[in-house]
Order: structure tokens, then C-alpha cells, then sequence
């Protein structure tokens, strides 16, 4: 690497410093934050040869003062792709009904999806998994490590960054990624405003024993001036979060345990006997997001990129998204089997998403909190209306938990291109999400297909288990990249071209 005091990395992992003299500058990805949208971003590019360096302020360690505890069923499968999901589905406590407001609720069972359920469970679990992984593949984590200052080129970025006791570093990338939450070093040091405001202040937040065992796995209302919510952590404490419309203080503000009960009685009619706080704090929820995902070299995934409100569990979802679509993106680019044009399309996809989700969860919440007489009669009309409107209730079921969303489609392109591909059975029994592992591509064909040399790596060739003709390209992302009906082979070479590159023909056996 070129610059004085530049350091290569030369381990895998370390509390400080590592090291790793793998791969070059012009192929390394640099991911600022190791929440779960970098990790799971780290183990998708490590997995697939990509040098891959992870700079993280805090020292390493997994807290469990996490915000989020849900993971819905789009992100499951996700995870599922990547030989996760059936591990936290072991440790966490599905839950097929979501209350969001009054007497609305999500009826989840129905969902056209593996998971037809969200999962209850602390984020700190999923952080856990998704680090494993980033280490086994390779990952090199740089802990108590804070970014400094960035600039970038046409050839790539570099970094500076500020160790421990204070050491200083420079790392060369190919691009960087900042996944680095809300007050993003990267977002600021690429000039990038982070529009919006503040929907709810002075949000009480608390970790503690109930004597009472609430009836339901998550508890949630609100009632006049109050909301709060119960979340089980599993270990015997219980996450709390309380709002009292008449208690606007500063996040600083000093919190006791007597005013988040008083916020719970007021909320949910009794306390639950809480008692034995280890945690309490105040925070307050924004809504806001960048204008653009990316400038130049430099791309911004989870709430780095957006904020919502904690309505809907939907944030470290999207953020869980954000990153499994621009993973293969940048891998398929630094592998040189795409153009980096493809890249563009990570805002194109993701930005719309992130606008819908800010306008879901906004919704959500404010009707949670309705108090003058017109916004509660259309609460109650909302949800009598989702009540007796299946479609409109399938398509709110389809927002929050993410599987009812698709991307952007050429003209005249396939009703499936874009469309996000359930975990259909093939043929000999396995799965598509399983096809999936390895960050691949999967074509589902009935017709024989003859792969190019090299892609085994990167494409699987599969049947449908029943007689169906569509054939479809699926994207790692679980995504239809292209489908056509009673395709020739002529027609399926030229999208896997468009795809995945050219390449000399081998036969590939269907699997």
C-alpha cells in the first residue's frame, strides 16, 4: 500500500489492532461499525474471498443494552440463506400475532414464508451469530478503533483512523462502508445531511425482573398520554420502553425506577411487580434519513442511512437488508464478474424501502398515540377497515415484516424480475434458501443448462419439484433477477451472461 504510515491488515482477530496481509487495497472493502448490519456485511464479502476490514470504537464486546428485539420473517430469510436462522430460531421465542394499536393486530400465520412468525429475541443474539461467522470467514476486526478522517479518489478511499492509546493508521480501500448508526462518522465525513426530527422525546428505557408474567410474549399499548412495551430477554429480565406524553426531559435527565412503573401502570394497567433495574436510560426517537446511500466510493447501510421509530421492530430489520443487498453486489464487482454500474442500483432498491419504512413505522406510532377525536376516529376506522380487508391487511403484514416489498424492474420485464422469490421446494427435496448458501446465484429451470467454466462457485442450476416452466435467475439476495416462461436455452445463457459475466460453456448437473 502506498502513504507513509499506512498499516496493512495482518491477523483476523483481536480485541485491538489486528493484522492480515490477504488481498490488496484495490480489492478491500473497509466497513465502519459492527452492529448487525457490518457483521453480517463482513461475513458476506469475507465468505466470498473479499479482504475485509472492520473498524469499531468500542471495545469488543456483545452488550446486552440492545434496542431491538425482533426479527421479522423477510430477515429470517435472509438469514436462512446464510445457515443462521434455524440456530436463532432455537434460542428465540416466535410469536405469531404482532399487536400494533388497540384492538389491531397482525395475524402472521398466514404469511407466505417458512417464518410465519416474527422471532423474539435480543439483538445482542443476532450480533453473536452474525460475528462468528464474519470470523470464521475471514473477517479482520479492529477494535477501540474510531475513524478520523476519510477521502477518496477515482482508484479508492482511504481511511484514517485512531487506535489504541491513541495510535494512528492509515488503511487503502476499494470502498467503504459506513454502517455506523445514527451520529455516522463516515455519513458526516462525506458531507451527507441527515434530515428529519425528533417524533418522541424523553422515551424511558429500562431492564428489569417482573414479579407478574405478562400474559402475552410482547406487551404493548398505549392508553391516553402513555405507552410502553415489555420484551422478554430470556435470562429472567424484561426490556422495557415507556412514554408519557407529559414528561418531555432531556435525555440526560436522571430516571428511577418509580416513574417508568407509573408510565407502565398508565399504559398497560399494572406494572408487573417490576423490581432489580440493572439499566435505565432516556433516549429519544427520530425520524430521518440520507438523501443518497452513496457518494462515490463510499456507501452508508442501516441507520447509518435511516432512523424510525421503534414501531414495528422494523429497524435492525432494514438494516439487516440494506446490507444482504449490497453484499453480493460489491463482492460480484471486486470479483470482476460485474460492472460497477451495479452498484448504482443499491440506492435505487434501498433508498424507497427505507422512505416506506420511515412512513410505516411514523404511522404506526402516531396512530398508537392518538388522542384528539378525529386522529381516533380514524384509528378505529383503519382498523376496522383492515379488519374486514384481507388484501389491505396482507399488504400492511407484507410492509412490516418486509416480505411484501420488490424492486425496481426494466420495462416489460417478467412479472417475477424484481419480485422476492419464496423458499420454494426443488426438485430432490432441498430448498432454495438452501441452494442459496454461498452467496450464489440460483437458476430454477425445467430444461437442461449448460453453466459457463468457473461459476460453479457463484451459480447453482436446480428444477422445480413440481412441473412448473417459468424459469427463474434468483439473486443471492432472494430476489428474482430475471424469469421468463418456456425459456430457450439461447434465452437463459443470455440473462446468466447479463448476470454473472461471460464465461467458457461446461455442463453443470442440476442438483
Amino acid at each position: 500500500m502506498s502513504g507513509s504510515g499506512t498499516t496493512e491488515p495482518t491477523g483476523t482477530h483481536s480485541t485491538h489492532s489486528t493484522h492480515s496481509t490477504a488481498g490488496t487495497p484495490a480489492s478491500r472493502v473497509v466497513i465502519v461499525g459492527c452492529g448487525p448490519t457490518g457483521l453480517l456485511l463482513a461475513g458476506d464479502l469475507a465468505a466470498a474471498g473479499v479482504p475485509v476490514t472492520v473498524l469499531e470504537k468500542r471495545p469488543h464486546r456483545i452488550s446486552n443494552l440492545s434496542r431491538a428485539f425482533v426479527l421479522h420473517a423477510r430477515t429470517l430469510e435472509q438469514l436462512d440463506a446464510r445457515g443462521l436462522a434455524d440456530d436463532l430460531e432455537a434460542v428465540g421465542q416466535p410469536l405469531d400475532r404482532l399487536g400494533l394499536f388497540g384492538r389491531l393486530t397482525m395475524d402472521l400465520s398466514a404469511l407466505p414464508s417458512r417464518f410465519r412468525h416474527l422471532l423474539v429475541l435480543p439483538q445482542y443474539e443476532v450480533e453473536k451469530a452474525l460475528e462468528r461467522r464474519a470470523v470464521d470467514a475471514g473477517a479482520d476486526f479492529r477494535y477501540e478503533t474510531e475513524l478520523t478522517g476519510l477521502t477518496q479518489d477515482a482508484a479508492g478511499v482511504t481511511v484514517e483512523a485512531r487506535g489504541p492509546e491513541g495510535r494512528t493508521e492509515t488503511v487503502r480501500a476499494a470502498y467503504v462502508v459506513g454502517a455506523d448508526g445514527m451520529r455516522s462518522a463516515v455519513r458526516q465525513a462525506i458531507g451527507l445531511p441527515f434530515p428529519g426530527r425528533s417524533v418522541i422525546r424523553s422515551v424511558v428505557l429500562a431492564d428489569v425482573r417482573l414479579a407478574e408474567k405478562p400474559p402475552t410474549l410482547l406487551t404493548v399499548d398505549a392508553v391516553g398520554d402513555a405507552f410502553a412495551f415489555l420484551a422478554p430477554f430470556g435470562d429472567g429480565y424484561y426490556r422495557v420502553i415507556g412514554w408519557h406524553r407529559g414528561r418531555d426531559v432531556s435525555d440526560h435527565e436522571p430516571l428511577e425506577l418509580a416513574e417508568v412503573k407509573e408510565i407502565t401502570r398508565l399504559a398497560l394497567g399494572r406494572d408487573f411487580g417490576m423490581h432489580d433495574a440493572r439499566w435505565m436510560s432516556r433516549f429519544h426517537s427520530d425520524e430521518r434519513q440520507a438523501p443518497a446511500y452513496r457518494v462515490g466510493r463510499v456507501f452508508l447501510a442501516g441507520d447509518a442511512a435511516h432512523v424510525h421509530t421503534p414501531a414495528g421492530g422494523q429497524g435492525m430489520n432494514t438494516g439487516l437488508q440494506d446490507a444482504a443487498n449490497l453484499s453480493w453486489k460489491l463482492a460480484a464487482v471486486l470479483g470482476g464478474h460485474a460492472e460497477p454500474a451495479l452498484l448504482a442500483t443499491y440506492q435505487d432498491e434501498r433508498h424507497p424501502v427505507g422512505r416506506a419504512v420511515l412512513r410505516s413505522s411514523g404511522g404506526i406510532v402516531r396512530l398508537a398515540m392518538a388522542k384528539r377525536p378525529w386522529t381516533l376516529a380514524v384509528r378505529a376506522a383503519l382498523t376496522t377497515f383492515l379488519d374486514a380487508c384481507g388484501p389491505a391487511r396482507r399488504r400492511v403484514a407484507g410492509q412490516v415484516t418486509g416480505i411484501g416489498y420488490r424492486y425496481p424492474a426494466p420495462r416489460g420485464a417478467h412479472a417475477l424480475t424484481g419480485a422476492r422469490v419464496p423458499d420454494v421446494t426443488l426438485s430432490g427435496g432441498g430448498r432454495l434458501y438452501e441452494a442459496l448458501r454461498g452467496g450464489r446465484f440460483v437458476l430454477i429451470t425445467p430444461e437442461p443448462y449448460e453453466a459457463g467454466a468457473g461459476r460453479a462457485d457463484r451459480l447453482a442450476v436446480t428444477r422445480w419439484a413440481g412441473g412448473r416452466r417459468t424459469t427463474v435467475l434468483v439473486r443471492p439476495d432472494g430476489y428474482a433477477a430475471w424469469a421468463a416462461d418456456a425459456a430457450t436455452p439461447a434465452d437463459i445463457e443470455t440473462a446468466v451472461v447479463r448476470h454473472l459475466g461471460p464465461t467458457a460453456p461446461t455442463t453443470v448437473q442440476f442438483s
